[in-house]
């Protein structure tokens, strides 16, 4: 990353950090992803249960592996043998005492833009576990909120379809095609505009690219 990036990011993580905070969350602003892992180790207390939906940019600053070694319990559906298996994770994951995700797009003004095809993370976030906990690179900020869900929609979504390379239009295009196919993973968009109760939903901006 350029000296010229670095310095985008850590002027516009800032104001997006005031910004979040007027609407109620918790924010923090990290430079890096090593400043990132300490601090959201510093947020998440020992012994606390932990899940966790996609979390592309939890594995890139480190975090999943310090929780799976550390003194937490850890909800880890990569290491589940069924998809049974997997499903009770998911669900288990509704009760955890800290639930990990990302954001598909995140507003200067503060406003967050997830799309999901189960909607587990997206019902975790809006209701279940006791704290959530955002991990987001830069890249994921836009101006506005209309940019947020364009960026979910036609960047974020074909991106991860390339990883999951499942039967969709965007599988072979690249490109969003508001589909209705059995398989889409476009089928919940949530925006989180506030924080209620106070403080629930934490961030932690790093000031790298990360996830999709």
């Amino acid at each position: 990353m350029t000296e010229m990036h670095k310095k985008y990011y850590d002027k516009r993580g800032q104001i997006l950090v005031k910004n979040l905070k007027k609407r109620h969350f918790d924010a923090y602003y990290c430079a890096t992803k090593e400043e990132a892992l300490t601090k959201a180790l510093e947020l998440i207390p020992e012994g606390a249960t932990v899940g966790w939906g996609g979390v592309m940019s939890a594995h890139q600053i480190g975090l999943i592996d310090a929780l799976n070694v550390g003194n937490y319990r850890a909800i880890d559906r990569d290491k589940c043998e069924t998809p049974e298996e997997k499903q009770q994770a998911a669900k288990d994951s509704m009760f955890a005492d800290v639930f990990l995700t990302s954001a598909n797009g995140l507003s200067m003004e503060g406003e967050m833009v997830n799309i999901d095809g189960m909607g587990n993370r997206v019902a975790a976030i809006v209701y279940g576990p006791k704290e959530i906990l955002v991990i987001a690179g830069m890249n994921k900020v836009t101006d506005t909120l209309e940019d947020a869900i364009t960026r979910a929609r036609t960047v974020a979504a074909p991106l991860n379809q390339q990883r999951f390379g499942l039967n969709n239009p965007c599988t072979a295009t690249g490109t969003c095609a508001d589909c209705t196919s059995e398989s889409c993973i476009c089928n919940q968009i949530l925006i989180t505009r506030h924080c209620r109760p106070v403080g629930r939903i934490k961030f932690i901006l790093v000031g790298e690219e990360l996830g999709l």
